[in-house]
């Protein structure tokens, strides 16, 4: 089990880390529209796990899984970031913006899923 939790918590470390690398780059290239850094970074963690799930799939070790799908892509994805964002907009009144990121966020993220899959295939 404590080895289970290591492996997850360096997965999770290194996502974390890319995902601020990430962000930070996005945010540079739209000047700062915080949304697309979030937006775009769990649509790649998305594709990323469907691609992992299939090409791995059982096959794959036990600790390489937990550190890969569950660390890795769980560190670099960011929900909470997400849900914080849609209570900003909410909160400023940006009801049509606020609908439309967690739906775009929603709807993209499970076709960069499907497309992981696929291209693995």
């Amino acid at each position: 089990m404590l080895k289970n939790m290591l492996w997850i918590g360096l997965g999770g470390g290194i996502g974390s880390v890319l995902r601020y690398a990430a962000s930070l780059c996005i945010l540079n290239f739209f000047h700062g529209q915080s949304l697309w850094g979030t937006f775009i970074v769990n649509i790649l963690g998305c594709f990323l796990a469907g691609l992992l799930c299939s090409v791995c799939g059982a096959n794959l070790n036990p600790a390489w899984r937990l550190f890969l799908i569950v660390g890795f892509c769980g560190g670099f994805t960011t929900f909470s970031t997400f849900a914080v964002e849609n209570v900003g907009l909410w909160q400023a009144a940006a009801y049509f913006k606020t609908a439309l990121y967690a739906a775009c966020s929603v709807v993209v993220g499970f076709a960069a899923a499907w497309a992981g899959v696929a291209v693995a295939r």
